[in-house]
């Protein structure tokens, strides 16, 4: 065991340290220019867009504000509770700065990502589908390509972040109320296993109506304990600034931990650039690709600039993060520290629907992917049974362990996303400048699939000719 996490180490070292970091951030970089800074200069088209009302033709489905605020609240959980504990403790207050770099240029990263995924989208029984496995193919005829990310996104969603979830659940209820780690992860399995083979989605169900409920109550909490320490908040911000650049010595590593640990987290939280959001966005229908675009960019600042700066806040104004705990423990302790015992208890709580909802998510993502590239029973009732696994694996395995195995897979897909969208990006910046020119004119943004030279394999966007006919 101790060779294959050395050996899972120094993988991680070799993507992390000298590849993942560099193109993360240097892509982030190209596109933010490319782009015209289109996550900062159109901040304003984005809150725009996300409270437009739908056409009164669209039937059915939700707007984009409800579909916003669904998808924040729900995207709450281990990598913003958890993750940003982990940063701060390994990386020091410094892993803050680089997470909110990486958000910034991230901004750009997913705006590219889903604008493409909604190019590429394809119509199914349900609506659309879609995601980088689709641009990869389509565009570059890239079938190996293609079928490479699916792997990968198995092994990030579908097996290591499920670990990584139950081992924070698990971590979580042992630290508030005593409970075995092995007895949680067995009933993690259980209902995982009762939703997966049985079909009963009333667990699920009732975890999408209490998370958003729970994510909000937290967001309050982190914002009262932020206006209860206003004056000491521009010296928290001095450390996380001076320690980034390693100009103080802090408990947690030194300039090139935070940078790793900012990023690795970072990109964890807020998925820019992953190529699991452009999975998501594709569903979405809207009159321009640009539009869910501009809407996965905010979720990236929502993400990490507020909800992971909170967490943050919560630690760092507390003395808990120099105690040497870490995960979701140190979270547990900072808002004991702030609000009495029972603010960790809600924690737990808190942690058991968020983590409980993404093991369920992740499992459909990998499961979407198994049939993306070969639709087998067998090959599914493996997975399920892997997936499975895998949750009990993480109940009872170290912390460190099964984060080494999520930044393994996490940096394998987002590598193979990466070098798609650095190749496809110029088709999302030429998708961009249709969407403004349009806006211009007054207009509301209408895309068709020969507004841009060069596209082949659209599906779901009909032609000028097309849109023509129909009418007639």
């Amino acid at each position: 065991m101790e060779f294959i996490q050395n050996l899972i180490g120094q993988a991680n070292s070799l993507l992390w340290g000298y590849i993942l970091i560099g193109l993360l951030l240097g892509l982030g970089f190209y596109f933010t220019v490319k782009s015209g800074f289109v996550q900062i200069r159109h901040l304003v088209e984005m809150f725009r867009v996300i409270c437009e009302k739908k056409s009164p033709r669209e039937k059915g489905g939700i707007s984009s504000l409800q579909a916003f605020f669904i998808g924040a609240a729900t995207r709450i959980g281990t990598g913003n509770l958890a993750g940003v504990a982990m940063a701060i403790a390994l990386g020091g207050p410094g892993a803050v700065f680089w997470m909110w770099i990486v958000a910034v240029l991230g901004g750009a990263s997913a705006f590219v990502e889903s604008t493409l995924a909604q190019i590429f989208k394809v119509k199914d029984k349900d609506g659309f589908k879609g995601g980088p496995g689709y641009y990869m193919e389509k565009l570059l005829g890239k079938r190996w390509l293609s079928t490479i990310f699916a792997v990968t996104i198995i092994l990030s969603f579908g097996t290591t972040f499920n670990a990584v979830q139950s081992n924070t659940i698990a971590s979580a209820l042992n630290n508030s109320f005593g409970l075995n780690e092995l007895v949680v992860g067995i009933v993690l399995t259980v209902l995982t296993g009762v939703i997966i083979f049985g079909g009963v989605k009333r667990i699920a169900h009732f975890s999408s109506i209490i998370v958003p409920i729970m994510a909000t109550f937290y967001i309050a909490l982190a914002l009262i304990v932020t206006v209860m320490n206003i004056t000491e908040l521009p010296a928290v911000i001095a450390l996380i600034v001076k320690s980034a650049f390693g100009l103080e010595q802090v408990i947690g590593g030194g300039f090139g931990a935070a940078i790793m640990m900012g990023v690795k987290r970072g990109l964890f939280s807020n998925e820019a650039g992953m190529g699991s959001a452009p999975v998501a966005a594709a569903t979405a229908n809207v009159s321009h690709p640009v539009k869910q675009g501009f809407i996965q960019a905010l979720g990236v600042f929502f993400d990490t600039l507020l909800v992971c700066s909170a967490t943050a806040f919560i630690i760092l104004l507390s003395g808990a993060y120099k105690d040497g705990i870490q995960g979701i423990e140190l979270t547990q302790a900072s808002m004991a520290e702030h609000f009495g015992s029972w603010a960790s208890l809600f924690l737990a709580l808190a942690i058991l629907m968020f983590a409980f909802s993404s093991i369920i998510g992740s499992y459909y993502y990998g499961e979407a992917n198994i049939e993306f590239i070969h639709s087998s029973k067998t090959a599914l009732f493996i997975y399920r049974v892997i997936a499975l696994g895998m949750i009990i694996f993480g109940s009872v395995a170290s912390l460190q362990i099964v984060w080494d195995l999520a930044d393994l897979a996490m940096a394998l897909m987002a590598l193979t996303n990466l070098v798609a969208i650095g190749i496809l990006g110029k088709f999302a910046f030429k998708a961009l400048h249709n969407y403004m020119e349009q806006r211009k004119q007054g207009k509301d943004p209408i895309f068709y699939a020969d507004d841009i030279e060069g596209l082949k394999g659209v599906e779901a966007w009909p032609t000028r000719d097309e849109k023509y006919k129909e009418a007639v």
